[in-house]
C-alpha cells in the first residue's frame, strides 16, 4: 500500500473549498448558508476483524483498517461537499469529522461544517 492508500483531503480542483479553519486568508465570507454535513456507515468486515484480533496481539499499525477508515472519511467529505453545492456555496468553513459506533454492527463518519460564500478580498 502506498501513501496515496493512506489520504485524504481535496484535489486542487474542488470548487467547494473546504477548511478546518473559521475564513480563509485574502477573502471575505459575503454569505452564510449554515450547516452541512455528510455521513455515511459503514459495517465490520469479518475477515478484517479477524486480521485486526490477531494483529492486536503483536502490535503494529492496523493497515487494513486504516485504509477503510481513509475511505469512509472521504467519502463522508464527498458527501458534505455535494450539499454544500447544492445550496450554492463554494465554500465550507470550520469542516470538522465525528466518528461513533453505529448500533454495535458498525461505524458512522459524519463531516460537517458551515457552508458560506466566500469571495476575493
Amino acid at each position: 500500500m502506498g501513501i496515496d492508500d493512506f489520504g485524504g483531503g481535496q484535489t486542487a480542483q474542488a470548487d467547494v473549498l473546504v477548511v478546518t479553519t473559521n475564513d480563509v486568508p485574502g477573502y471575505q465570507v459575503t454569505q452564510v448558508i449554515g450547516e452541512v454535513f455528510g455521513l455515511t456507515v459503514r459495517s465490520r468486515h469479518l475477515g478484517s476483524q479477524i486480521g485486526a484480533g490477531l494483529k492486536s496481539l503483536v502490535g503494529g499499525e492496523l493497515k487494513g483498517l486504516t485504509k477503510t477508515l481513509v475511505e469512509t472519511r472521504n467519502q463522508a467529505m464527498e458527501r458534505l461537499v455535494e450539499q454544500a453545492r447544492a445550496r450554492g456555496a463554494n465554500a465550507v468553513l470550520m469542516m470538522r469529522f465525528d466518528v461513533s459506533e453505529a448500533a454495535d454492527v458498525g461505524t458512522e463518519v459524519c463531516a460537517y461544517g458551515t457552508a458560506a460564500v466566500i469571495s476575493r478580498v
